[in-house]
Order: C-alpha cells, then sequence, then structure tokens
C-alpha cells in the first residue's frame, strides 16, 4: 500500500491533511527499518504525530462524561444544605432568641453560635468554590521529561490506532517501548508525556496532575493545584456540620420533649428536623473521610497511588509527616487554613506546580 492510498483508507480530504498523515506515516515505518533492526525515537515521534489524527468512531469513556452533568447537579445540593441549614440555625432559632430578649447567658449563647456559623460557612463556600473553579493541574503543552532521561524510560502501552488495515494493527499492537525508570510515563490516551504521579481522567478528558480522584461534590479533578483547598473544604465542612448539630439539639429535645414554643412555627420546626437529619449524616460520614486524607497527606500519597503502591516498601515519595504537610499546605503557617498559598511558596516551592517531586533517598543516595 503505497503512501496515497493510505492517506485515503484514513479519510483524507485536503492535500494539507494528506501530508501531515504521510509524514506521519514515514516516521511510523521507519521506526521499524529494515533488517529487523528498530529506531525506537522515530517510533515514538510517529505515534506522537499520529495519534491525534485518529478519529475514533466511539468510546465508552465518553459516558463519564455524565459524570460533569451529575457534578454540576451535586453543587446545587450542596447550596441547598446550606440554605436548610442556615435558615434552621439562623432564621427559626438562634436570632429569634436574640431579638426577643432573655436572660444574659441565653443570648450570649445565641450570639457565639451565630458568629461560628458564619465564620465557619465563610470558610466553607471559600474553600468550596476555590475547589470548584481552580484548575486541578493538567500537562503543559509541549512537556517534555528532562533531557537526562533516554528514550528507554519511556512507557508506552500499545496505541489504539483504527482498524483500517492488516498493517496498521500489526504497527499498533508492536508500539511499546520497555519502562526502565517510574518517573517518565507516557499517556496513549493524550499521546503526550506525564510528569510524575500524573494519572489520566477520563471524566475530564486529559491528564490530571497528581491526580487524587474526581469528585462530583465540587463537578471536578482534585490535583496538586487544588488538593490543599480540598481538605480544608473538608475540614470546614465538618466542623460546620458538628457546630450545626449540637445547636440544632436543644430545639429537637424541646419538640419531642413536649415543651410549648409560643414563637415556634410548624415549618421551623420541620426545618429544624431536617437540619438537624442533614447535619447529623454529613458530619459523621465527613469524619472517616477527613481521616483518610489527613493519613494519605502524612505519608504524601493520594487515593489512587494507595492501590499502585506495594504495601511491603516505603513509599519513595514519603519525605516524613512535617515535609509532606508542607508539599500539600506550603510552609507559611499564615496560610495553612485558607485556600491560598503564599507568593514566597509559590516561587521556592516547585512541588507545588505538580510536575517535580523530591524522593526519599536511602543510604547510598540513590531515590526509592
Amino acid at each position: 500500500m503505497d503512501n496515497e492510498e493510505h492517506s485515503e483508507g484514513f479519510g483524507a480530504t485536503g492535500g494539507e491533511e494528506q501530508n501531515s498523515s504521510n509524514l506521519a506515516w514515514k516516521s511510523l515505518k521507519r521506526g521499524f527499518g529494515t533488517g529487523g533492526g528498530r529506531n525506537w525515537g522515530a517510533l515514538l515521534l510517529g505515534c506522537i504525530d499520529y495519534c491525534p489524527r485518529i478519529n475514533m468512531s466511539w468510546n465508552v469513556f465518553q459516558l463519564c462524561a455524565g459524570l460533569k452533568v451529575i457534578g454540576s447537579f451535586m453543587i446545587f445540593v450542596v447550596v441547598s444544605i446550606v440554605g436548610v441549614s442556615y435558615y434552621a440555625v439562623v432564621i427559626a432559632n438562634y436570632t429569634p432568641q436574640v431579638l426577643k430578649g432573655g436572660s444574659a447567658a441565653t443570648i450570649a449563647t445565641a450570639l457565639l453560635v451565630l458568629i461560628l456559623f458564619h465564620v465557619l460557612l465563610a470558610m466553607l463556600l471559600w474553600s468550596y468554590f476555590a475547589v470548584v473553579f481552580t484548575d486541578p493541574g493538567g500537562v503543559p503543552q509541549g512537556w517534555r521529561p528532562s533531557s537526562s532521561s533516554s528514550e528507554d524510560d519511556l512507557e508506552m502501552q500499545s496505541s489504539p490506532l483504527v482498524d483500517q488495515t492488516v498493517e496498521m494493527m500489526t504497527v499498533a499492537a508492536s508500539l511499546e517501548i520497555t519502562p526502565q525508570s517510574a518517573n517518565v510515563r507516557y499517556c496513549k490516551k493524550c499521546c503526550q508525556f506525564k510528569p510524575p504521579r500524573c494519572h489520566h481522567c477520563s471524566v475530564c478528558g486529559r491528564c490530571i496532575l497528581k491526580m487524587d480522584h474526581h469528585c462530583i461534590w465540587v463537578a471536578n479533578c482534585v490535583g496538586a493545584h487544588n488538593y490543599k483547598f480540598f481538605l480544608l473544604f473538608l475540614l470546614y465542612t465538618f466542623l460546620e456540620t458538628m457546630l450545626v448539630t449540637v445547636a440544632l439539639l436543644p430545639p429537637f429535645i424541646n419538640f419531642f420533649g413536649d415543651i410549648e414554643e409560643d414563637s415556634a412555627f410548624p415549618n421551623d420546626l420541620a426545618t429544624t428536623l431536617l437540619g438537624l437529619v442533614l447535619n447529623l449524616a454529613f458530619a459523621l460520614s465527613l469524619l472517616g473521610f477527613l481521616i483518610m486524607h489527613m493519613s494519605l497527606v502524612a505519608g504524601n500519597t493520594t487515593t489512587i497511588e494507595t492501590y499502585e503502591k506495594k504495601a511491603s516498601t516505603r513509599w519513595r515519595f514519603d519525605l516524613g509527616w512535617k515535609r509532606n504537610f508542607e508539599q500539600v499546605f506550603g510552609m507559611r503557617k499564615l496560610y495553612w487554613f485558607v485556600p491560598l498559598y503564599a507568593d514566597d511558596d509559590l516561587r521556592q516551592m516547585t512541588v507545588l506546580q505538580g510536575l517535580d517531586y523530591p524522593l526519599r533517598l536511602d543510604m547510598d543516595g540513590q531515590g526509592l
């Protein structure tokens, strides 16, 4: 099959597109060479050039796009729960206690609850929308491994070429390079190199730096650039739900204890009960989730990496709990509990960019 026939077989309609496909195909054929030898560099370049030009008729991972729609709905759910909690605590119970007067202790308690509620709510919403609107971190355009990495370091699976000819399927099945280093990888879906700790998200359709997971509650991936904000969201949501649960217990007990309150309306009592049940359920579930992620931070690992690494060996990115914590929250203590990074940390801590991570060194100075 000559080059023109091959281009037509893949649907080339213009001269410029034909020339591009022909050049990519020639790179692939040069990689196989003659006499049994193979030029791995030409093979890799041919695959990189050819992958973006292949039109897949259908991809099962496109079903993951439905999670984006669910994520948008979950944002509405979060805002609705906040609204119910706000009405139950502020409007239905504690603001009336301040306005109608009473003992000094009662007014002081109500004011304390209102202040704490609004402070935690502000930090919760700040952290939440920081996670939602902050890009988790993608691989920069044209990113390449360091020059010290050889071509044998590339990890590349079989490229999913279109099943048009037997000859092309042979090429696709043969595009595999044995990796010699775990630090340099190649994504066959994005057709680009992957930095360390980077994974491909089928929902977002791209590689995410230090990907932890795709969270439908924030309609976004949790990665290198917003992981701190996600942890703060968990922390402040847990504290807020615990506060609301404790604050709504007295009205709940009074309601079932047949203690009459002339100012109580049926809708206020129903909202109080609903707010109590919702916040108690979220507080209990968030407690376990928060403990899990704090243990991940202490070990400098992610949810995905816990399923990849060997349990019998110490994680090679584990630098000790203090340095591991600083890689997520930064070195400036004043910024630990706000969804921001200090400018000094962004300039000095290259690890916050998500492209390079220091390794734990053994006695011989070799990274594990």
